[in-house]
């Protein structure tokens, strides 16, 4: 874990500007309410959208940021520059957010916010392999730093069995056709390793067509999507192990929280939305009487902001398309 404050403008290693909007800045923030000032801690602070939005707009706030990504860090570092001592960043995960911030010594914390998404960054950029629209290396790691874990996407995709990637592509991915993308895979690998993503992407194709048909309340008449996106989606989410944990980091997060300490957590799929969920929930039914089944009152930690999850409103969809599966949901604690 490495400290470090803040340093300006968001561009790549060649001098290209980045494309990274966050999202529901105005629900996050209205819902953190950073006029109260004091610490806000950003745990997946990323390119340092939310941040910046925050700090430009409360001057008696601070901001704490965390990433296990060391690259967006140092974009962050330049994006927040201008904001001095306001802002400390942290190399870190948000599953150890207690060790972080009790090593920052920023006592306990006025908000926090979980942007549970992958960066712009990490999209964008065919070297970290996260995208089947650009040719990359297999890699989806978020932290490719020496001290991070070596497990890849390449490594699961071609040492894994059969049935432990049918396994990935059904519980992580939601793949209704996780037995026939896991055999095809297999099959594939006997011939040669599979190294690339648009191998994969093109492999998903031919075994079960290249687009689908997306239905649901928000996508009337439906929305084609690339039929690779659920396979690409379980791979990132078991390299980076975005599940295990989740719940047990809301706990803490929630128990490091000032009285009238506000938690916002943004969520992009349907498995971290109901562990989020879930949790919360709990948090905010308290310890249960075996006997009666009645919450004790005096053990709640938290009251739920969010009845429902907010969903972005049509104008930010269109401007900013990434945000269109956002899902956020926040709490106060007691």
């Amino acid at each position: 874990m490495r400290l470090a404050t803040g340093m300006s403008s968001d561009v790549d290693g060649d001098g290209q500007k980045l494309r990274h909007q966050p999202v529901l800045v105005g629900e996050t923030l209205g819902f953190l309410a950073p006029e109260r000032g004091g610490w806000f801690v950003d745990c997946t602070v990323g390119l340092g959208g939310h941040s910046a939005e925050l700090l430009g707009r409360f001057p008696d706030a601070r901001v704490l940021g965390i990433d296990r990504d060391e690259e967006a860090l140092e974009h962050a570092r330049r994006r927040l520059h201008e904001f001095g001592s306001r802002v400390l960043l942290v190399h870190g995960n948000f599953h150890s957010i207690d060790e972080v911030v009790a090593a920052a010594g920023i006592g306990k914390p006025a908000g926090i916010l979980a942007d549970l998404g992958v960066s712009s960054l990490q999209l964008d950029q065919p070297g970290r392999g996260f995208s089947f629209r650009h040719s990359g290396p297999l890699d989806m790691r978020m932290d490719q730093s020496t001290r991070s874990a070596t497990t890849t996407a390449r490594d699961i995709v071609n040492l894994e069995s059969q049935s432990v990637l049918e396994t990935v592509l059904r519980d992580y991915g939601e793949e209704r056709q996780a037995r026939r993308i896991a055999r095809a895979i297999v099959e594939r690998r006997r011939r040669s390793p599979i190294e690339t993503t648009d191998e994969l992407r093109d492999l998903v194709h031919e075994t079960v067509g290249a687009s689908r048909v997306r239905r649901g309340r928000r996508v009337p008449g439906g929305r084609s999507i690339d039929a690779a996106t659920r396979t690409f989606q379980a791979l990132r989410i078991a390299v980076n192990e975005e599940l295990s944990g989740l719940g047990a980091s809301l706990e803490r997060a929630v128990n490091l929280l000032e009285q009238d300490g506000r938690l916002v957590v943004i969520s992009y799929h349907s498995l971290e939305d109901r562990i989020v969920k879930h949790r919360l929930r709990a948090n905010a039914r308290g310890e249960v009487d075996p006997i009666t089944g009645r919450p004790f009152a005096e053990t709640r930690l938290i009251e739920l902001m969010t009845k429902k999850p907010i969903r972005p409103q049509p104008s930010e969809v269109q401007y900013n398309p990434r945000s269109r599966s956002a899902r956020l949901r926040a709490a106060r604690r007691l």
